[in-house]
């Protein structure tokens, strides 16, 4: 029998650098905003300094990231992999018609390079906010940072093309970024063969998912690890439409996806193992600048995990799977506190549950995952 080769990846929900969080940062931008509620960045501040206490400015790149930075040295995933839901731009139009508007100046793009980030995953309601000249800006800043990007691009044969990371002595694993219209993705950001925008999907139908998986499958090759990023659903709920359980399932078992990364949900959702494949439906947000934004604490508003999936090179199963709490303060991924650890563990096993997982404390502050 041959041994295992194993690949471990660090993932985690929506990550925002941009409007408060880009104002603490070595290099903001202007803090001019469209929306209703707010007309300076600096104001998303100030509420979280209400409920953080003073955040000194500028902090330095590797700030934000907090506790995070211990844990990615402990676990060491060969590849770190998020989705960046914020526009790296200083342009100065905003999208037409939007309530909300992220930016980060491309200057601060640094903050993603102290944390090592692999790829960043950008099909998204978030990454044009700037226009399709914020987008453009976003990918090339990207790239000069040496960071991979999936799910957007100048037409969509480069907005659906996978990132390709090749992990040394074990293969490549390709990324693919995608979302979905009940995301908030506007239609009109979606690329077309002539038009620059995101990977959006019309819909998550059987006939979808066929096509999908036949585009992955033409593409991946012996050895290969396929992690497809989703964004998917609404801000808000823990229930798992049975169609989105359908469409990840079929791409598994098409033998094209190894890994369904969801996310667009502010909070955790459950964890579902099938056929050895693990389908994250909603991973919640890892960093943002909502504290001192009251009305949601029943979905724990804040509380994340870093997830660290462990997949076998050689078949794509999954061979463990830890998670680290965490929660936001002062712009900063911290160690969940006690309240904290005790919402997201109930809640994950009160929702993987039903979906044939459950997860254990492992002394050690993580939780470990266990399926059927």
């Amino acid at each position: 029998m041959t041994a295992p080769r194993p690949v471990s990846l660090f993932l985690c929900g929506d990550v925002m650098t941009g409007r408060g969080i880009d104002q603490i940062l070595p290099h903001p931008g202007q803090p001019q905003l469209a929306e209703s509620v707010a007309r300076s960045a600096l104001d998303y501040v100030r509420l979280a300094e209400r409920v953080a206490g003073p955040i000194r400015r500028p902090v330095d790149f590797a700030y934000v990231w907090g506790d995070a930075l211990a844990e990615l040295g402990r676990e060491r995933p060969d590849l770190r992999i998020v989705n960046l839901e914020t526009s790296i731009t200083t342009s100065a139009h905003p999208w037409p018609g939007k309530a909300v508007h992220y930016r980060m100046h491309p200057a601060n793009a640094g903050c993603l390079a102290a944390a090592a980030i692999d790829c960043c995953t950008l099909a998204n309601n978030h990454v044009l906010d700037w226009g399709l000249l914020g987008l453009t800006e976003t990918v090339d800043t990207l790239h000069r940072t040496g960071i991979h990007a999936a799910g957007a691009g100048r037409n969509l044969t480069a907005a659906a093309a996978p990132a390709i990371l090749p992990v040394p002595g074990k293969g490549r694993v390709l990324v693919y970024s995608c979302a979905t219209a009940d995301s908030g993705v506007p239609s009109g950001w979606a690329a077309g063969p002539a038009t620059g925008g995101i990977w959006r999907l019309g819909d998550l139908s059987a006939g979808t998912g066929d096509a999908l998986a036949g585009r992955i499958l033409a593409e991946k090759q012996p050895g290969d690890l396929v992690v497809l990023s989703i964004h998917w659903g609404g801000n808000w709920g823990f229930a798992i439409p049975e169609e989105a359980r359908h469409f990840a399932r079929g791409l598994v078992e098409s033998g094209g996806v190894d890994l369904v990364h969801g996310h667009s949900s502010h909070h955790v959702k459950g964890i579902e193992i099938h056929r050895g494949r693990p389908i994250l439906y909603g991973c919640g947000d890892f960093l943002n600048d909502y504290e001192g934004i009251g009305g949601y604490d029943a979905f724990g508003s804040g509380f994340s995990f870093m997830y660290f999936p462990v997949l076998d090179a050689a078949g794509g199963t999954l061979l463990s799977f830890t998670l680290i709490p965490t929660e936001i303060r002062g712009f900063q991924v911290r160690h969940a506190g006690p309240a904290a650890a005790d919402w997201l563990f109930n809640t994950l096993t009160r929702e993987s549950l039903p979906l044939g997982t459950t997860v254990a404390r492992d002394g050690g502050g993580g939780f470990r995952l266990s399926w059927r």
